[in-house]
């Protein structure tokens, strides 16, 4: 239940402030995760141990937890009351950075990512959500833009605390983890003091039959059976591998069929709305979604990797390296944002992706004798151009046609596909890489690795290319389908 018109805030008010700030601290926080965790990864591997497998694992079993249940999470905020969970997602996110700073193998650093995806899924689409629940029609707008905005921030600045961090001491991988509860903490006191404590909608019927929770399971487990066998295919062998994947495949037909049943009866209501990819923009926009940003995952968790391993950069320094593309995006993506209505998105998506897919096969051929102005430097230039072509416009397309009740799951669907994308990316390009159990610290062969997996992820973006050409309309077509009623 959202607040009444006389009750709602404005953002120039104090209390409307301290309620922005507090949803872009929290948001922050996982962000901020997200981009310390990768340049970490190598003093990670050479504490602990693991080698290339571990760090798909450390860097999946999040985007896996998280990317599934991010729709649940948006459903227990409307029924639970928003503020509820988000400040569950919170303290949970907390609990878990501690067992992660704190964990004294592999194996437990894995569990405690898988916990800490659950935290983000609670708060990071409440945080949003909360956003338009509590502010007048006049300031939603402004309030949402400077959570976005300053929301990025936290990722921006994630390579440069993190790599100092890491960098400080032998245990300095620690610390990546260990910030996040002092800022979890700020969240809560802001939200406390800024946010109401807005009702849910639970009714006093059990709450498995408001909520989808079976469908959060089997979306959970088909996508761990799809991916995990593709990071341990070395100790499972091929034939295993192929069984298990298989077995994610009816599992996630499963899910299909059981969010088909959900739309019919609405008992409890689906957390995929099928209705959704009848929708052409919507289908094409959040295919591109996926390839793009599975593209974007995986080549900077292989790109932050490579410049410590085989460039003896600091992980200071490769945090530093990819500047340039957050500088380029932050000028350049509102600025095309305001394209989309004039240019429309399919000029702008597949030359977004043919630009990208040009950076990645620059950022392919680093090696050893590479410099950064020479061998990094020009590829991070030519991608960050090309995303800043993508990210707006395919953000803005998926939900352009979709009608107002349907706008909130779709644009948790667009979030939830970005993740999953990642989480498949990371999992499945280093295998056709040649990349599998490897160690981290000296592998001879991780840089020709790391050349095709990179070039694998450019061929991703071409694929993104020809379904934003082919797939979108030319501007000025006539509609071939409409939203959902």
């Amino acid at each position: 239940m959202d607040v009444t018109d006389a009750a709602r805030l404005q953002l120039r008010s104090r209390r409307g402030r301290i309620a922005v700030a507090a949803t872009i601290v929290a948001s922050g926080v996982a962000f901020l995760d997200g981009s310390i965790v990768n340049v970490a990864l190598p003093h990670i591997d050479a504490d602990l141990g693991g080698g290339f497998t571990a760090a798909q694992w450390i860097v999946s079993g999040y985007l896996l937890t998280l990317g599934s249940l991010v729709l649940v999470g948006g459903s227990l905020g409307d029924l639970l009351g928003k503020r509820r969970v988000f400040e569950t997602g919170l303290v949970v996110f907390a609990i878990s950075s501690v067992l992660c700073g704190l964990a004294p193998s592999v194996l437990v650093l894995i569990i405690a990512r898988l916990l800490q995806g659950v935290g983000a899924a609670l708060l990071v689409p409440t945080s949003l959500a909360l956003l338009s629940a509590l502010f007048t029609d006049a300031d939603r707008g402004a309030a949402i833009g400077a959570w976005s905005g300053l929301s990025g921030v936290f990722t921006a600045l994630g390579p440069f605390v993190g790599g100092a961090l890491v960098d400080s001491s032998v245990a300095g991988w620690r610390w990546a983890f260990l910030i996040n509860p002092p800022l979890v903490v700020l969240a809560l006191v802001l939200s406390r003091r800024g946010i109401p404590d807005l009702p849910g909608m639970r009714t006093d019927a059990p709450l498995r039959g408001q909520v989808d929770v079976l469908g959060g399971v089997l979306i959970t487990v088909g996508l761990a059976l799809l991916v995990g066998p593709l990071i341990e295919i070395v100790r499972l062998g091929t034939a295993l591998t192929l069984v298990i994947i298989g077995a994610g495949a009816v599992v996630l037909t499963g899910f299909v069929l059981l969010e088909a049943r959900r739309e019919r009866t609405l008992a409890p209501p689906p957390l995929l709305s099928l209705q959704l990819f009848k929708i052409r923009s919507f289908v094409v926009a959040n295919i591109v979604t996926f390839v793009v940003y599975g593209a974007l995952s995986v080549a900077g968790f292989m790109l932050s990797i490579l410049l410590q391993v085989a460039l003896d950069y600091s992980a200071l320094q490769a945090g530093a390296a990819t500047v340039p593309l957050t500088v380029i995006l932050a000028v350049l993506s509102s600025r095309v944002g305001r394209l989309v209505p004039t240019v429309g998105p399919r000029i702008l998506l597949t030359g977004g992706c043919l630009v990208i897919a040009v950076g990645f096969t620059l950022l392919s051929r680093i090696d050893e004798r590479s410099s950064y102005l020479s061998g990094v430097l020009p590829g991070v230039i030519v991608f960050g151009l090309g995303l800043a072509l993508v990210v707006a416009p395919v953000t803005t397309t998926a939900l352009a046609d979709v009608s107002g009740p349907h706008a909130g799951g779709a644009s948790g669907v667009n979030n939830a596909v970005a993740r999953i994308a990642g989480l498949a990316a990371i999992a499945a390009l280093p295998l056709l890489g040649g990349l599998a159990g490897d160690s981290l610290t000296g592998s001879p062969g991780f840089v020709a690795g790391y050349g095709r997996t990179v070039l694998a992820a450019a061929a991703l973006c071409l694929i993104g290319a020809a379904v934003s050409w082919w797939g979108f309309r030319p501007r000025g077509a006539p509609a071939l389908a409409g939203a959902p009623t």
